[in-house]
């Protein structure tokens, strides 16, 4: 007795994708508010990484002038969060139009504070000099627990677009070397003698 041939179940047509496309949603205004965060971990290819992610994100939301120095000093907050803390580390990139704020976290709780004499040719305190002759703006705070579980602080930067003449080429040229020459981008009328670590937290 031959065997009954086995029922299929009929194969179902391949679902139309026009039915659920979604179209790409618009392109944000370049006057609208974003944000883009970056985590990485405590390894020596973070600050590369971080330097790579800004430079993409700048360029695709059309703020490019602000690459060199965002990149610069992304650089220098970076590679200290992995030099000092024990933990990973977060960039976060936020624009409010014309304001970009750059915010690195990190797990160690000390406060960078700028060296006694300000030496340009040293490295410790190096960074701070340098916040202080490209940033528009700049400050921090130590943070709770709520970052990964443990105490640590946020560093902050701002640099406000059509804020003033950039910075003189030597200014970039001599703040990625040893030291750092050149005049503050600010007038000190329009910069404050001292930053209050707790004025902001991100």
């Amino acid at each position: 007795m031959k065997n009954a041939e086995p029922e299929h179940e009929p194969i179902p047509e391949p679902a139309d994708l026009n039915d659920h496309f979604v179209p790409p949603p618009p392109l944000i205004p370049f006057t609208e508010p974003w944000e883009y965060e970056l985590h990485f971990p405590r390894d020596a290819r973070g600050p590369a990484v971080a330097r790579t992610t800004l430079k993409a994100v700048l360029g695709a939301h059309g703020l490019g002038e602000f690459t060199d120095r965002a990149e610069l000093l992304t650089s220098e907050l970076a590679t200290n969060a992995v030099r000092y803390s024990l933990g990973p580390a977060v960039v976060r990139l936020r624009w409010t139009n014309p304001v970009l704020r750059v915010s690195v976290m990190d797990t160690c709780p000390v406060f960078p504070l700028p060296p006694a004499q300000q030496n340009v040719d040293a490295e410790c305190g190096r960074g701070l000099l340098i916040l202080d002759l490209l940033a528009d703006d700049w400050g921090g705070c130590s943070l709770g627990e709520s970052l990964f579980g443990v105490g640590g602080k946020t560093v902050w930067f701002e640099l406000v677009l059509g804020g003033g003449d950039p910075p003189p080429g030597e200014v970039l040229v001599m703040a990625r070397g040893h030291g750092v020459r050149g005049r503050p981008r600010l007038s000190p009328d329009r910069r404050p003698a001292h930053r209050d670590p707790s004025r902001s937290t991100s």
